[in-house]
């Protein structure tokens, strides 16, 4: 079978030979692999592991382009810069990743003055229309199955304006906060638009909303439903619209309580299911293992420690899923990071995708 066949036939609950796979890294994991010579240096994860299925990248999303990056102070092992969301931020030189020191946007004022206007119309620089061009290209001449890509509204709002300024606000000023969500879906929706009508359609969409803290999600769900849910119904019926009738959602701790509306507005597929967040594979099948694809659950700290008899611990959920008839497909609980060998992951999805 192809990749392709395999994910359809996931999602359609018919046989596939074996689960399908696909995988997130650290940048430091893959530079670590190709120096100790696994890999070559900038070489496609999706085709050295010959995964089924692979996406795209992101839309630049950070509201004033023209403010650019603007550094501020530097030293031997970092840099602290302005970003074009007016948020400063600290750059390390040694690992990826940012961390956010202060914020521009603080109240609905700021939103409206300096960063919504420059989100409210297509800007072409703001498409990866090479990246998904490839990326596209490579998938169909290989058979995996490609997948469109982004983040969902409360990534983007966190970095412009910080977590504790968003969930305080969607408890004190729901309405700003639905403004913003509004804003970015359709900004979401207007460059796919622009960028599917010349690169051509995906099989189908993911996208990245991290959602939840530790065994709770980072708000109530009456508050999901009110503030939150209704862009994602939004997102959804869009999808529909295209034609578009598989999705993937990743969102990094505890959601569970999010799922049933999520399943009732649109939702195919959930990725991640951070296990030392509380999410667990097995009961979740259990309750709506007849509306959803799983896509994770296998803990990455099992995959850090390199020892094979945890790892297999881990897989053996996959297997009780499949005997309980659910569906699933391989990968980590989270992205894989360069603690993890390669002959340790090689180990793990040559096991885990065996059914």
């Amino acid at each position: 079978m192809t990749g392709q066949q395999r994910v359809l036939n996931t999602f359609n609950r018919q046989p596939v030979d074996r689960r399908p796979v696909g995988e997130d890294y650290w940048a430091e994991t893959l530079v670590k692999w190709a120096a100790e010579g696994y890999m070559k240096q900038g070489e496609v994860p999706a085709a050295h592991f010959n995964y089924d299925l692979d996406r795209s990248g992101f839309l630049n999303y950070r509201a004033n382009l023209a403010h650019g990056w603007k550094t501020i102070e530097e030293n031997e092992t970092s840099k602290v810069l302005v970003d074009p969301n007016g948020a400063t931020v600290r750059a390390f030189k040694n690992k990826s990743g940012l961390e956010h020191l202060s914020y521009l946007v603080k109240d609905q004022q700021s939103w409206e003055s300096f960063a919504k206007p420059h989100l409210v119309s297509v800007d072409l620089q703001r498409i990866p229309f090479e990246a998904y061009r490839k990326t596209r290209a490579d998938c169909l001449a290989a058979g995996r199955f490609f997948l469109g890509d982004g983040w969902g509204p409360f990534e983007f709002m966190r970095e412009i304006i910080g977590h504790e300024t968003l969930l305080t606000n969607i408890a004190l000023e729901p309405d700003w906060i639905k403004d913003m969500v509004s804003t970015y879906w359709e900004f979401n929706i207007m460059h796919w638009e622009e960028l599917f009508r010349r690169e051509g359609m995906p099989q189908g969409m993911w996208i990245g909303d991290d959602l939840g803290y530790k065994f709770t999600p980072f708000m109530s769900v009456a508050m999901f439903e009110d503030v939150l849910l209704p862009g994602y119904v939004r997102y959804f019926q869009w999808l529909r619209e295209k034609g578009i009738k598989i999705n993937v959602m990743h969102s990094c701790g505890y959601v569970e309580s999010f799922l049933p509306l999520l399943c009732d507005a649109g939702l195919t597929c959930l990725e991640g299911l951070e296990v030392k967040a509380g999410m667990d594979i097995i009961a979740l099948n259990q309750k709506l293992g007849d509306r959803l694809v799983w896509f994770g659950n296998i803990d990455i700290r099992a995959l850090e420690s390199n020892d094979r008899a945890l790892i297999d611990k881990e897989i053996e959920k996959l297997r009780r899923v499949t005997r309980e008839g659910g569906r699933c497909m391989v990968h980590s609980d989270h992205s894989i990071s360069p603690l993890v060998e390669y002959d340790t992951y090689r180990y793990f999805i040559d096991a885990a995708t065996t059914l």
